[in-house]
């Protein structure tokens, strides 16, 4: 559009409710998107405690692992036997879309294979394996995480599968 003297202006449209208690759109995209880091972020720093600030109480991770409790207390474990398998332990993230409310993230977990992990006995390889995960947050808290890790990869590249019981 023109103004009168030929000049151009446009116009940008940021739904924002007229209601004091929401956040502006950029602020909550924000917020969402530093949530989603520092979740990585406990895995690559090995600090499980990071998911306190992060996670929502009734967080659902989808789908759960053998044995993991539901919950943030549910991930700490895993946190750590990550970290105990791969000491240098390291997630790149390498996309995030984002929409109010949703994020999804393509990611690569690399490490290397020091410690025992799911009964394989620590290999010394570099490891390098995707990971694909869609977040819902609700008031700046991670409210569920449906995952997809890419273990078939990670046991190919490590020369072997966890015994069969």
């Amino acid at each position: 559009m023109y103004c009168e003297d030929h000049t151009a202006f446009f116009f940008t449209f940021e739904h924002v409710p007229m209601n004091n208690s929401t956040p502006p759109l950029s602020l909550q995209l924000r917020t969402e998107r530093a949530a989603v880091e520092t979740l990585y972020r406990a895995f690559s720093e090995q600090n499980p405690d990071l998911v306190d600030a992060v996670l929502a109480p009734d967080w659902d991770d989808i789908p759960l692992a053998p044995g993991q409790e539901p919950g943030p207390a549910g991930i700490k474990p895993i946190i750590r036997m990550l970290g105990a398998a791969f000491p240098d332990v390291h997630i790149t993230i390498h996309d995030m879309v984002q929409e109010p409310g949703k994020i999804g993230v393509r990611a690569e977990i690399s490490g290397t294979h020091l410690g025992a992990l799911f009964g394989i006995a620590p290999t010394g390889k570099q490891v390098r394996f995707r990971l694909n995960e869609f977040h819902t947050l609700a008031n700046g808290l991670i409210t569920a995480t449906w995952h997809m890790e890419d273990w078939f990869g990670l046991f190919q590249q490590l020369g072997q599968f966890p015994p069969q019981h």
